[in-house]
């Protein structure tokens, strides 16, 4: 099952306003496992980038200058996501974005749906989380992903770090690093499990005293009498 983690970052918050994405981050999974493989693409958007939106993700006017239009790297994007589920947070929101590109090429491309099918984590966790805060950084805290290096959002990054979020809400195992990390470390395939050190002092083990024993003894005739016979401590020979 390959599996695309998609975000993406605009000049604004509304499509019909004329707003245009800026910037469009994915990494691949391959049978719920990180492959390494990602696409990571600026896009100049031909329009200014409201206020409220470089607060957001930081990216300038200035620093977009000289990158492509969306029409020259559409088909290398389309490629990549070609065929995949996608899954991405407020699947609505970047959906609406890619759609509205897509629809300024003319009718070359049709929707994003018909070249992929989209899982939102948003609505997913909705459902497992009713009533509770569930954005992107609500869910880091909940299931203990680190997101320190988050000071602003970006699209690879944010895709990143719900990759890691969605195979901890699904049950599954992101893979453990030892030693390596980011991308170089998830292109090692493996899954690494990051053990203890072997120089660690040696667990102190304290035994039941006699006193304690005789006491624990006591305790459970006590219960087994109140529940004629039905104390399974005792059952289990621990009498």
């Amino acid at each position: 099952m390959r599996q695309i983690v998609l975000d993406t970052e605009t000049t604004g918050l509304e499509p019909s306003q004329g707003h245009r994405i800026i910037e469009i981050g994915c990494v691949e999974l391959v049978n719920r496992r990180l492959t390494g493989n990602h696409y990571h693409q600026y896009i100049q958007p031909d329009r200014e980038i409201d206020e409220g939106a470089i607060e957001v993700h930081g990216i300038s006017n200035e620093f977009l200058m000289n990158k492509p239009p969306f029409e020259d790297v559409v088909d290398d994007f389309m490629s990549f996501i070609r065929g995949a589920e996608l899954v991405i947070h407020n699947a609505p929101f970047d959906v609406g974005f890619i759609n509205h590109e897509l629809h300024l090429l003319g009718d070359a491309y049709g929707k994003l749906e018909t070249h992929c099918t989209v899982l939102d984590t948003l609505a997913l966790a909705r459902k497992m989380h009713p009533g509770q805060k569930n954005s992107l950084d609500a869910l880091c805290k909940r299931y203990d992903v680190n997101n320190s290096h988050r000071e602003l959002h970006g699209a690879l990054l944010d895709a990143e770090i719900l990759a890691d979020v969605y195979l901890l809400m699904t049950g599954g195992q992101t893979s453990l690093l030892l030693g390596a990390q980011g991308n170089e470390a998830q292109s090692m395939g493996d899954e690494k499990i990051r053990r203890l050190s072997s120089d660690r002092p040696q667990l102190r083990v304290v035994k039941a005293s006699d006193e304690e024993q005789t006491a624990h003894r006591a305790r459970l005739l006590s219960i087994s009498e109140a529940s004629r016979g039905k104390c399974l401590w005792s059952e289990s020979g621990e009498e």
